[in-house]
């Protein structure tokens, strides 16, 4: 005696999500969420040691270069400034000796050149009168053999002397040169503490807006600490964060689009961070075209990066359980309403949509709501 199979569990289908499997091109889509930030970002880093005296200029400031945003105070450094200068007018007093006292030494070498010429002039046009007057008997051999050796030597004293003065002339640019590198050691020095103190008006640097000053009035900051930020609005990127599992298809140069729930803008993926926070990947995307009305930095926003392209493909609705390379058990439903249950081997997925590598065929209804309730069953009647 045969006996019939139970009835189907009947099962009311308006609550139910369902899809048709279609075949064509398969857009690979990794979606995130994440927030608008501008492109040129500067922090502006204490240059010295000080204390926060005035707080000039707030978040959301529109500010140019010049503009101050707060003042420090560094009594040391002013101290310094001064001290400073102290000792460079002493070390160019020092410098305006050295060098009288050179210039004094070679005219004091050049006039007793000159009297030794003028000795040796003197000593020559004796010697030359005394080899005259020889001739006639009016001066002994013994004169002139003296005045002759008079004006020789002489001679080998104004050589001598003129040597010094020319030795005198080349060693003086090093007689000065120790106090001149002072001076200049000394000048470079008032320079650099001169700058410090006028860096302690902390200033903008770049046209922009005020985004942060982390520092209160009377905090003490060190050399280094960040003082402020300031960002340029007027160029945007999009930072997502998209799940660790799917940004390992992300390369840089991929279309993307950015959702910031007033439009949408199209642009590129930039640059994809190497290393993973809490299960997410940072990508950053950089803008091709123009933004919507009331973009701004810190706007959330969705952003859609385009993973692949594929071809002639059979491709549903990510069903509710659905993972790419997995099987995922779904109904199929017919023209009369009965769902049988079936194997489904899924390939590559996007956002919305996942590849069917097999147990579907083009054109087939399914149902992608999740169906756990009826894991017992492998039939079901759709009202």
């Amino acid at each position: 005696m045969m006996r019939m199979a139970p009835a189907a569990p009947t099962v009311d289908g308006s609550p139910l999500w369902f899809d048709t499997v279609a075949r064509g091109e398969l857009v690979r889509e990794v979606r995130g969420t994440g927030t608008l930030v501008p492109v040129n970002t500067a922090w502006i880093p204490a240059s010295t040691d000080g204390r926060v005296a005035r707080i000039l200029l707030r978040p959301g400031a529109q500010v140019q270069p010049n503009d101050v945003i707060l003042e420090l105070q560094n009594p040391a450094l002013a101290q310094e400034v001064v001290d400073t200068r102290l000792q460079l007018a002493a070390a160019e007093a020092r410098l305006r000796r050295a060098d009288a006292d050179a210039t004094t030494a070679l005219l004091a070498q050049e006039a007793l050149v000159a009297q030794t010429e003028a000795q040796y002039g003197e000593a020559r046009a004796d010697a030359e009168a005394d080899e005259a007057l020889l001739g006639d008997g009016l001066v002994s051999e013994l004169q002139h053999r003296r005045s002759s050796a008079r004006a020789k030597s002489l001679a080998l004293q104004v050589a001598a002397e003129q040597k010094r003065l020319d030795v005198g002339n080349g060693m003086r640019p090093s007689q000065v040169a120790e106090q001149q590198a002072e001076v200049a050691r000394m000048r470079a020095l008032l320079a650099l503490k001169t700058e410090q103190l006028q860096l302690l008006a902390v200033r903008a640097g770049m046209a922009g807006v005020l985004q942060a000053v982390p520092v209160e009035q009377g905090s003490q900051v060190t050399a280094g600490t960040n003082v402020a930020r300031v960002a340029d609005p007027a160029q945007l990127k999009a930072q997502v964060r998209v799940p660790e599992t799917q940004a390992r298809d992300v390369q840089i140069g991929q279309v993307a689009r950015v959702d910031t729930r007033n439009g949408e803008a199209e642009g590129h993926v930039s640059r994809v961070d190497p290393a993973a926070v809490s299960g997410t990947v940072l990508v950053d995307i950089t803008f091709t075209a123009a933004l919507p009305d009331g973009a701004r930095p810190d706007l959330s926003v969705d952003g859609i990066v385009e993973i692949e392209r594929l071809v002639n493909v059979l491709y549903m609705a990510r069903p509710s359980s659905g993972q790419e390379n997995g099987t995922v058990s779904v109904f199929s439903v017919d023209g009369e309403g009965m769902a049988h249950r079936r194997q489904v081997r899924l390939g590559k997925g996007s956002v919305r949509h996942i590849q069917v590598v097999e147990g579907l065929r083009q054109g087939e209804r399914v149902i992608l709501s999740d169906m756990s309730a009826w894991d017992q069953v492998d039939r079901l009647q759709i009202k």
